[in-house]
């Protein structure tokens, strides 16, 4: 018998993954061309030219044992070129020995969680939230505490924070620019929410962790930046990764970078380090790690992910749903008209596959990720309005 709590995930599965496979079925029913897969946020851009060719030069001149281990960490002329990077994002030096190299921004955030959590310890993430999020503080013995975000343009609440702070809160996830939404959380918003930390943590006698989740940092339109988390929050952690920036998401390979200000950072370093080596990871991938070192400061070109943005934001509203816009990422997280799972169902008539809201706590939208085929966009508008006529 597997574990209880397993089965029951299981059990529940992810909406993401369920999506996935009724499109399946629809594609060997009705073939690729007549179905409309928006389910999977997969990167659809291929990797920056010098990403492909420092890969042609390490495979044809290796570095002297370059498939070997190294430290738990990561290379340390890695960690010096991602620290280079976040030196000038934050504009102030930033020292390679506070990165930890770790297998994806997954792979970071239980690294994290678990240097930091004791059993029954509370993690706050704002809804709409990645669906994953649940499981990584549970991974810890963690307990997550859903805080909501205002529903007209999805930022957090420093209301609502406060109200979700507690004795047991020990760290605050956040994710900017936003899975599912797209939304770019502004600064002034986030130093509403310092604000409401420094207060709670002043009469706690004990930090709270922010941990920043960053994939889709590089993944921004419009010349919008994400506001610098080290220079709001004091107590913070980026859990970043490269692949949505670099393409690589098949190579397992990011970083947790602790802000220097952290009292006693050293000792949640070896945390970190520690638990990258007992949770099983060891270290990150040798070759992506190689790979990173050479073109940390790189990322994709995101032209094509706006041209799709604009073109199913457009179709969207033009036919009658209301749409936050998004500013980064690549996902549209609409409102359902009527019925959330009704709503669902009636999409997946048209052979349309959506993701419901409910899967990242926000029931009555529902997800379009928008990093696929132009083409299929171009053939599902007349789908879309045909499944909108239904409703407006």
């Amino acid at each position: 018998m597997i574990a209880k709590e397993i089965n029951e995930n299981l059990q529940n599965g992810s909406w993401i993954r369920k999506m996935f496979e009724e499109g399946e079925k629809l594609i060997e029913k009705f073939g690729a061309e007549s179905v409309f897969d928006f389910s999977l946020g997969n990167p659809r851009e291929e990797p920056p030219c010098i990403v492909t060719n420092t890969l042609k030069n390490l495979a044809t001149e290796p570095p002297q044992g370059m498939h070997r281990y190294m430290s738990n960490a990561g290379y340390m002329e890695t960690r010096k070129a991602v620290a280079s990077v976040i030196s000038d994002e934050i504009s102030r030096d930033f020292p390679s020995e506070n990165v930890v190299m770790t297998n994806g921004a997954a792979g970071g955030l239980n690294v994290a969680l678990k240097s930091i959590l004791d059993p029954g310890d509370e993690v706050i993430i704002f809804a709409p939230f990645f669906v994953e999020y649940m499981f990584y503080i549970r991974n810890s013995q963690g307990i997550p505490v859903v805080c909501k975000t205002d529903p007209e343009d999805f930022q957090p609440d420093p209301g609502k924070l406060a109200d979700a702070l507690s004795e047991k809160t020990k760290a605050v996830i956040i994710n900017s620019p936003n899975n599912p939404t797209g939304v770019v959380y502004a600064e002034k918003t986030l130093k509403s929410l310092a604000d409401v930390l420094s207060v709670h943590e002043e009469t706690a006698g004990s930090p709270i962790y922010v941990i920043s989740d960053e994939p889709y940092k590089k993944i921004v339109y419009e010349n919008i930046l994400a506001p610098e988390i080290m220079n709001i929050f004091k107590n913070s952690l980026i859990v970043n990764s490269y692949s949505k920036s670099l393409g690589l998401a098949g190579e397992r390979i990011g970083y947790v970078a602790v802000n220097t200000e952290i009292n006693e950072s050293e000792k949640l370093l070896n945390a970190l380090i520690f638990c990258q080596r007992t949770l099983g990871f060891v270290n990150a991938p040798a070759l992506a790690q190689r790979l990173v070192q050479a073109t940390a400061g790189e990322s994709v070109n995101v032209t094509g992910y706006k041209i799709n943005r604009d073109l199913l934001y457009n179709v969207l509203t033009d036919s009658g749903f209301s749409c936050v816009k998004p500013q980064g990422a690549f996902y549209l997280f609409p409102k359902t008209p009527g019925e959330e799972a009704e709503f669902i169902q009636t999409a997946l008539k048209h052979n349309l596959l959506f993701v419901p809201g409910r899967g990242f706590g926000c029931p009555g939208h529902f997800r379009i990720s928008y990093c696929v085929d132009e083409q299929m966009i171009k053939r599902s508008i007349p789908v879309i309005k045909k499944l909108a006529a239904e409703y407006f």
